[in-house]
């Protein structure tokens, strides 16, 4: 963040820095052990069971939870950390702008 930065180049900042961010996702992924409905299996009888990936989140406030094939497991997981990044760079963004406004507020008036 530069003393000088407007609210323009803090956008433009913004811009570039979210196009870099894809894929993109918010929520978690969990790998999950349950039993089948197949009778007699040997998996559930040892107590390994069937693991699966799920992809859980909210939409709203709505709770979601869906299934996440095991090749595409470390694709999603990249995801949610670059939703994670984006989230902070919100965070960041909200303060550089709040910044450059204050300082544009007080350069208007001194005109």
């Amino acid at each position: 963040m530069r003393k000088s930065e407007t609210s323009e180049d803090v956008r433009s900042w913004y811009l570039r820095a979210i196009g870099e961010l894809w894929p993109i996702a918010l929520g978690s992924v969990s790998l999950r052990k349950s039993p089948c409905i197949r009778e007699n299996c040997a998996a559930c009888a040892s107590g390994q069971g069937h693991r699966s990936y799920a992809l859980s989140g909210y939409r709203g406030n709505r709770r979601f939870s869906v299934y996440v094939p095991d090749e595409l497991a470390p694709e999603i997981q990249e995801a949610l950390e670059q939703g994670r990044q984006l989230q902070d760079l919100l965070k960041e963004a909200g303060v550089r702008y709040l910044c450059a406004r204050k300082r544009e507020r007080v350069s208007s008036r001194q005109k």
